[in-house]
């Protein structure tokens, strides 16, 4: 079963929502479970759109309890990493899909790049540059939902 994690930050804009949850609609719609943090913003409507398709969503929480579990999940691991959880999150997708940007979604990209072995797909949010100003090469950028689920090349 492939799993992709949707990354981004818990609180975000209206259009990174909408991007979101429209990622894990498509995502689960193409039999995916959707890998996210567990919380709110980009994390609860990538869980809200894999639920809305009748998907799998599955939130690594950075607590030792499921009390902050987001509604949408089917299932919640609690960790208690705190933000170490991240490495859990990319490291058990077949492809990682970051929507937004916000410090704790900066290390997410960072921790699947430096993985080497999956897709990286970046919907919007923060651009990463080098010491030259420029963009450093390894992460696709996609405009919409459907380019970004595409750019993962695990489906035809």
């Amino acid at each position: 079963m492939v799993q992709v994690a949707v990354c981004g930050p818990g609180e975000c804009t209206e259009p990174d929502w909408d991007r979101a949850h429209e990622t894990g609609r498509l995502l689960a719609a193409r039999g995916a479970v959707v890998i996210c943090g567990g919380h709110g913003g980009v994390m609860a409507a990538a869980a809200a759109g894999a639920r809305a398709a009748g998907g799998i969503a599955v939130g690594v929480l950075p607590e030792a309890d499921r009390a902050a579990a987001g509604p949408d999940l089917t299932v919640a691991l609690p960790t208690g990493l705190g933000q170490a959880r991240n490495t859990l999150i990319v490291n058990a997708a077949d492809a990682v899909i970051v929507v937004g940007g916000s410090w704790g979604t900066l290390s997410e990209l960072a921790l699947a790049m430096r993985r080497g072995t999956v897709p990286v797909v970046q919907l919007g949010g923060w651009r990463v540059h080098d010491q030259d100003g420029r963009p450093v090469g390894g992460i696709v950028h996609a405009d919409r939902p459907e380019d970004a689920v595409r750019a993962t090349g695990l489906w035809p």
